[in-house]
């Protein structure tokens, strides 16, 4: 079964390494382990790389639209290699769980994130897998915006690393073992 893995971010150097682009850097990571390097594909307005993982074919997208427009790449790259909902992982930060912690869901609204309400708007649909990394709320007053456009404190490096490897070693497993609700049991709550 055909996969399509989407880390949500924002594209260029000024957010490089901050909170919002958590679901780049785990692309990137997942991209390293498998061999694969990024192209941008202009049409679809994302950096895009491909695999074949156990003999199925592996999509690893990034979303280069700005966030609250991700699903502008989502929607017509699934349409146009004839996948649906099914098929589509999105890892992606979360500022209500602490930083570093990661949670497993196969569907739901898109609890304010922006990113994930694109998606929704452009596959009409809201039955997908998602791997949401923490990311914390903000602290001393700071707004939103300000705190997950911030790149994280050195006191969160370590945290942020653990949850990393947690979203990337969750992804390889779903798409080893086409078995999501294994995987959330394996991984959530840990």
């Amino acid at each position: 079964m055909t996969k399509m893995i989407v880390g949500l971010g924002n594209p260029g150097d000024k957010y490089t390494d901050t909170k919002h682009n958590i679901g780049f850097m785990a692309l990137d990571m997942l991209a390293q382990e498998y061999g694969v390097s990024f192209t941008r594909d202009k049409t679809f307005i994302a950096d895009t790389a491909s695999t074949f993982i156990n003999g199925e074919k592996v999509y690893l997208v990034k979303p280069v639209t700005f966030m609250n427009e991700s699903g502008k790449s989502v929607g017509p790259l699934l349409s146009y290699y004839g996948l649906d909902n099914s098929n589509l992982l999105v890892i992606y930060d979360d500022l209500d769980m602490e930083v570093g912690k990661v949670r497993l869901r196969q569907k739901g609204s898109a609890g304010g994130h922006n990113g994930i309400k694109s998606i929704i708007a452009h596959t009409g649909d809201s039955n997908f897998n998602r791997i949401k990394v923490g990311i914390g709320r903000p602290k001393n007053g700071m707004k939103v915006t300000s705190h997950v456009l911030s790149k994280f404190d050195v006191d969160d490096q370590a945290s942020v690393k653990q949850g990393l490897d947690k979203a990337v070693q969750a992804s390889d497993d779903i798409v080893r073992t086409n078995d999501f609700v294994a995987a959330m049991n394996k991984y959530n709550g840990k």
